[in-house]
């Protein structure tokens, strides 16, 4: 049987090739964690070759991971002769659409190959030096082994108190995506960041998918690339409601309003300054976090990189492996989406239910959430909507800011305007806030003030009668 070469990577196919680059590409931890120990004579296509030899020359040059489609741009610069840069361009497409099912394998797989040929190298040149016989050399042997052990490794070495001073003074800092919400932006500072986790807690029905919408509409807006992932309703749904938000007719009525609405889309393709949403309906069984995250990787690659990612709603996530305990499986799936968000350099927005005390709450808790209360810990923003039956006929809701990492939190908004049918939602100037002890005296002196109007009622009939009863001639 003839002895597999593994000095390059042939022996793992051709596919497996162009997955590994499709991995550098699409997952910036992994391509700055290996890129400096490929080496492009690993591949055995001479056209891959040149493509892995220009990401590493982006790296050297401008130390960045390029994506697929500035990386085309540096091939038709780079490259001069014709042919190799046709060919070139053609495995980059099909790098581009590789498959990326699988990717933990083919990272750990591509990272024990690379590391093996440093240590080779490595034990190579510590056996000229040992051959030599020169012991005063010992701890240059040392220093060689243990330099291609450590390649691959973290490069974060944590951060220096002073490092970069300007930047952490500067207003924009956090570089914020706002919500469109009228008084919630101001107090979220702006918005929420890239690498933010918010958090919108609610009972059923109450319009946890409303306020998604809405959040992701005016991101788009902005210019800004949204993932919206949903499970339960449908493809048109979801549209029909951008379609609402956008043009303010609610819901039953967008089609007889079919002409405007139509006009109204394309003029907002024209002005979207980039803006899009890319809508996707995952199985509510079996989705994991290591799922969606293999699907926006191949959106990446593609090039569309969302700047966020609204996740309606987390509690249908499965975990990634077994737990025997129910709740700290759903704590690790709320923090697999906190890190997926830090890896892949985006804000995210979910939602979780609220349990059976929430549904007839005015305001809503963070301890009536539905499973595990890790979850609202996780969260770097939480925000809760609470409605009674008098607001639902009203369109109306209270928020509650349950938890704030980066603004003002436990204040209360009552009757906020919350309307379903046209995807609007705004605080308006005058936002009735109120802390919770002065929520909690409102709500005693309102419920002492239909105490007192039920005495009344009820002394006033009595009065009458009793009026009546003297006023009546016995028979």
């Amino acid at each position: 049987m003839a002895k597999i070469d593994r000095s390059n990577l042939g022996y793992l196919g051709a596919e497996y090739q162009l997955r590994f680059v499709a991995q550098i590409l699409t997952d910036r931890k992994f391509g700055n964690a290996i890129i400096d120990i490929v080496n492009p004579n690993y591949f055995e296509d001479e056209y891959i070759r040149i493509v892995v030899g220009a990401i590493k020359n982006a790296k050297e040059k401008d130390d960045i991971i390029p994506d697929v489609g500035s990386l085309e741009f540096r091939l038709l610069d780079e490259v001069k002769d014709d042919i190799q840069r046709r060919y070139a361009l053609t495995q980059l497409r099909k790098i581009k659409e590789a498959d990326l099912n699988d990717t933990l394998w083919v990272q750990e797989t591509a990272m024990k190959f690379c590391k093996q040929q440093e240590l080779i190298k490595a034990l190579a040149e510590i056996n000229k030096i040992i051959s030599k016989g020169d012991i005063d050399n010992y701890e240059e042997c040392e220093s060689k082994l243990r330099k291609a052990l450590e390649h691959g490794d973290s490069k974060d070495d944590g951060v220096d108190i002073f490092d970069d001073i300007d930047s952490v003074l500067a207003d924009d800092f956090r570089k914020p995506i706002r919500t469109g919400i009228e008084g919630l932006d101001e107090i979220m500072d702006g918005g929420l960041s890239k690498t933010e986790l918010a958090i919108i807690l609610a009972p059923f029905g109450v319009g946890k998918t409303t306020m998604m919408t809405k959040i992701a509409n005016t991101a788009m807006t902005d210019g800004k690339k949204v993932l919206q992932i949903f499970f339960e309703d449908t493809i048109k749904v979801i549209q029909r409601k951008h379609l609402s938000c956008w043009s303010e007719f609610d819901l039953n009525s967008l089609s007889m309003h079919k002409e405007e609405v139509k006009e109204m889309v394309a003029n907002m393709m024209k002005s979207s300054n980039g803006g899009a949403i890319k809508l996707k309906r995952f199985s509510s069984d079996g989705t994991t976090i290591p799922v969606i995250r293999q699907y926006i990787r191949k959106l990446i690659a593609t090039g569309f990189r969302p700047d966020m990612v609204v996740l309606d709603y987390i509690d249908v996530v499965e975990p990634s492996r077994r737990f025997d305990d129910v709740n700290a499986g759903e704590g690790s799936v709320m923090r697999q989406f906190e890190t997926m968000l830090s890896e892949l350099d985006m804000a995210g927005w979910t939602a979780v239910q609220g349990n059976r005390s929430s549904i007839k709450a005015d305001v809503v808790e963070a301890d009536q959430m539905g499973g595990s209360i890790k979850k609202a810990q996780i969260g770097h923003f939480v925000v809760s909507i609470a409605k009674t039956l008098d607001q639902r006929d009203k369109s109306t809701a209270t928020m509650a800011i349950l938890k704030s990492r980066f603004g003002k939190s436990g204040m209360i908004f009552n009757d906020i305007v919350f309307d379903n049918a046209r995807i609007q939602i705004e605080m308006g100037e005058d936002k009735h806030a109120h802390t919770r002890t002065e929520h909690k005296k409102n709500v005693e002196v309102k419920e002492q003030n239909r105490v007192n109007h039920v005495l009344g009622s009820l002394q006033t009939k009595n009065m009458l009668l009793n009026s009546d009863l003297i006023n009546t001639p016995n028979k």
